[in-house]
This record gives C-alpha cells, structure tokens and sequence, in this order.
C-alpha cells in the first residue's frame, strides 16, 4: 500500500515535468527565424543544444512514465484486501432478504359531488356507432 502511494507520487511528478518540458520546447515553425540570426543562437544551451537536450529529456521522462504506469496496474492489481471501512462491514455482514411487499386494500372514495357514474352495457352498441 505505502509503495503504491510512493509510486503514484512519483508518477505524478514525472507527468508535470513531462508537461513542464513539452511547453519549453519550440515548435518546427520557431526554427526558420533562427536561420537568419533570430535569437536563438545566444541562449544557453546553443543554437542547437536545447532542442537535443530538451527532446532526449522528454523521452526519458516518458520512459519513466510508461514504467510507472505498469507498475502501478501491476500493484492495484495485487491488492485484494477491502480498502475502505464500508466495505469490510459488508463482508462481516450476513445477506439477509428484505420483507416481502403485499399492496394494502385501498378505502373506497367518495364520489365527487356532480359526477355520477353508469357503467356502460357491454350488449348495447355504442354512442358513436349508433350515429352514422
């Protein structure tokens, strides 16, 4: 548990300096002022140094953060134990069903005062039968 949270610290700071070092390096665009003295060639790694060193960095970095992804699929699927208090109650906890549910009667209502009801005789036809 304590060298999967290591692990996970770890990968997390390599994925920042990943996008640390991506926002640093310039697009292929930038390169076609320097060819004409743009000031690229007074920075401190060289006209051409920090490209190399910036592009071998990001690969190794992205390297490590390959190798810490692997590794931690490869720890959380190790881990077998509940993690939570929840869930170790509910392995201690015996299945018990829930009571069954049987519809009450319902009263009968009142009837709405101005309303009545007839029921319809199945023999006679109907109002918009009878009048075509």
């Amino acid at each position: 548990m304590v060298l999967q949270q290591l692990v996970l610290m770890f990968h997390v700071g390599v994925a920042l300096l990943i996008v640390a070092l991506v926002l640093l390096q310039r697009g292929k665009g930038a390169s076609a002022g320097s060819g004409f003295g743009a000031g690229a060639s007074g920075t401190v790694f060289g006209s051409r140094g920090s490209a190399s060193f910036l592009s071998r960095a990001t690969a190794v970095l992205a390297t490590l953060f390959f190798m810490t992804s692997l590794s931690l699929a490869y720890l959380s699927g190790r881990q077998s134990a509940p993690t939570s208090i929840l869930e170790q109650e509910l392995e201690q906890e015996p299945t018990t069903s829930a009571p069954r549910f049987e519809p009450a009667e319902l009263p009968d209502l009142p009837e709405l005062p101005g309303l009545t009801y007839e029921p319809e005789d199945p023999t006679e036809p109907a109002a918009s039968e009878t009048s075509e």
